[in-house]
């Protein structure tokens, strides 16, 4: 017990020192462990088998799909507009869409997939996520106090009632005491988030990156995109964009993309050379008045209106701009323009040049590329990313906001959803595991092309993962040395004498304690039991005291280390270990003080 005991100490000294890394305190860990013989190397290791540690690299995957396909992108969206740049309202509707979502399925699950929501809304708004994301992370916990399947603890508490012969409790009985302690702890979060960061904004507007429609407007091109529809009686039908710029000597327009409307839905696409003209087609170009109506005439299109602001949102996740500079050894310095062949050798269209300060948007394929030249493009996304490997002859200048929001696998929304309500319906009835479910749909994601096979390593947080696997056989040395049990024991007989009122305190007390080491499910196998036989050896609701373990190892949040949900925020949060002690004490209080209000009035001691 004091090998284990000097390994705890030493691992919460680390990890509050903040050296070194939290991942590589964890490995530390599993070496003491294996190095005393307090554990084999089977059970030292065995934490990275763990289902726990595979559930959550799966639902960082199933996240990243989420993120991907747009369905985080679009409840942001409505997160945004509903709260706009108010930062309170912003807390609030996140800690209760958390909080209630959490209610049904895994609270890992719902802060992996809500922190880039998060980190978008605070990109937009400038606001400090900072302050944002530890309301996400105690909404999580929280959510875990709401109903039967919430979390491991409350389903393990209903287990130990039946071992006691004692009728199971309803699926809703946690329930009150959820919504009691999110209503309580979101009023904590909005008065306490000073305690995070002084900050409230962390950035001016001006500091974020332009806007793909800012970005061309700096050339003076807004009122010169056009959009045109293609009937069927149109010469361009059946050719295709090379064919179309080999035969047209004025080079007067430049072609940026097509909205083609395959199986009756919208779908933007760039102008490539190989694409080709068809009925119905809608095409965007950039042209003066004059050259703009030479074309309609010519070709016999039809003008249509501007898009609104959606749609130009949404035809900028596939129409991208950005801004270049020739490098100094550039291929191209002292060439013409249309002796580059841009389109052919790039896939991308220049749509003006910034000359000495001077933006020139006509006549483009006669001029003359000098250093120092600056080039508007336009083009697929995927294409323009290329021109980062093409050091030699470019420098990326600018890249709009649009460029880091960019859904590649907007189209497949509607699987990636039906993909998540399984999955969240296998958690909720326990047809299978949590962690074979959240597997199955982490495959199901990247079969069903929501997210790309080679990024699954790049979007799974290992520094998390391996954390996580090397603290959880910490927990088995504690019980295989009888440590925890001697704690609890000891705590509870010396002072159950008290009354049922501080005994529930204790007990609430002794369970959080607990918990600050080992994971919640470990600290209800062991501290539920012995909490149920303290209520009958006191004469007292043995349901009281199993609602307020279950609470307890629920409300883990005072480490970083105390709760899957901690660490997930931790570092995209830039938080310390400090920072979870200030906001986590506090809020513990409170939640122990409405537990043993609540249960004192719902099961009477």
């Amino acid at each position: 017990m004091l090998i284990v005991f000097a390994i705890l100490a030493g691992a919460i000294a680390l990890f509050a020192w903040g050296r070194p890394r939290v991942d590589i305190v964890a490995i530390l860990v599993v070496l003491a462990l294996m190095l005393t013989r307090l554990l084999t190397p089977r059970e030292a290791l065995a934490g990275f088998g763990d289902p726990v540690v595979v559930l959550i690299a799966a639902i960082f995957v199933v996240g990243e799909a989420l993120v991907n396909t747009g369905v985080v992108h679009r409840l942001g969206e409505a997160v945004m507009k509903l709260g706009g740049g108010n930062e309170t309202r912003l807390i609030v509707l996140i800690m209760v869409l958390a909080g209630g979502i959490g209610a049904f399925m895994s609270s890992s699950a719902i802060v992996a997939m809500f922190i880039p929501l998060v980190l978008t809304v605070t990109r937009k708004t400038g606001l400090n996520s900072k302050r944002m994301l530890m309301p996400l992370s105690v909404a999580a916990l929280i959510s875990g106090m709401m109903t039967l399947i919430a979390s491991s603890p409350n389903m393990i508490i209903e287990g130990a009632l039946r071992g006691h012969g004692l009728a199971p409790l309803d699926f809703f009985s946690w329930t009150p005491f959820g919504l009691a302690v999110l209503a309580a702890a979101i009023a904590f979060m909005l008065a306490a988030r000073g305690l995070l960061s002084k900050q409230v904004v962390v950035k001016d507007a001006s500091a974020t990156s332009p806007s793909a429609y800012d970005l061309v407007g700096s050339y003076g091109l807004a009122d010169r995109l056009r959009r045109l529809r293609v009937p069927a009686i149109s010469p361009l039908i059946g050719r295709s964009v090379a064919q179309l710029q080999q035969s047209d000597n004025d080079p007067g327009a430049v072609l940026v993309g097509f909205e083609k409307h395959p199986r009756g839905k919208p779908q933007f696409l760039s102008a490539l050379p190989e694409s080709v003209f068809e009925a119905d087609d809608t095409i965007f170009v950039v042209a003066e008045m004059d050259r703009a109506r030479r074309l309609i005439q010519t070709q016999r299109l039809v003008e249509l209106p501007h898009l609104d602001e959606r749609q130009r949102a949404e035809a900028l996740q596939q129409l991208g701009v950005a801004e270049l500079m020739l490098a100094p050894e550039s291929r191209l310095i002292g060439k013409l323009l249309g002796d580059a062949q841009f389109r052919s050798r790039h896939r991308l269209s220049v749509l003006a040049i910034r000359h000495r300060g001077e933006p020139l948007t006509t006549n483009l394929a006669n001029r003359t590329l000098d250093f120092g030249d600056t080039l508007l493009v336009a083009g697929d996304w995927a294409d323009i990313g290329k021109l980062w490997d093409d050091r030699e002859d470019f420098v990326v200048l600018t890249l709009p906001a649009e460029y880091q929001e960019r859904l590649p696998a907007r189209q497949r929304a509607p699987v990636a959803i039906g993909i998540l309500i399984a999955m969240v319906v296998g958690m909720a009835f326990q047809l299978i595991p949590n962690s074979a479910a959240a597997l199955l749909a982490a495959l199901a994601m990247i079969g069903g092309g929501c997210v790309r096979l080679d990024a699954i390593y790049r979007v799974i947080s290992w520094k998390t993962v391996v954390l996580i696997a090397g603290m959880l056989p910490l927990a088995t040395a504690l019980t295989k040395t009888g440590a925890t049990d001697l704690m609890a024991k000891e705590l509870v007989a010396a002072l159950g004498s008290l009354g049922p009122i501080a005994m529930l305190v204790v007990v609430f007390l002794v369970t959080a304690l607990v918990g600050l080491f080992v994971s919640n499910s470990a600290t209800a196998v062991l501290i539920g039991p012995i909490a149920i036989d303290a209520a009958q050896a006191l004469q007292v609701s043995p349901y009281a005291f199993a609602m307020t373990v279950s609470i307890a190892c629920c409300a883990a949040y005072v480490t970083p280390v105390s709760s899957p949900v901690n660490m997930l925020v931790m570092e995209p949060g830039g938080y310390a270990f400090g920072d979870y002690v200030k906001v986590g004490l506090p809020l513990l209080v409170l939640t122990m003080l409405i537990t043993v209000a609540l249960v004192a009035v719902i099961y009477p001691v």
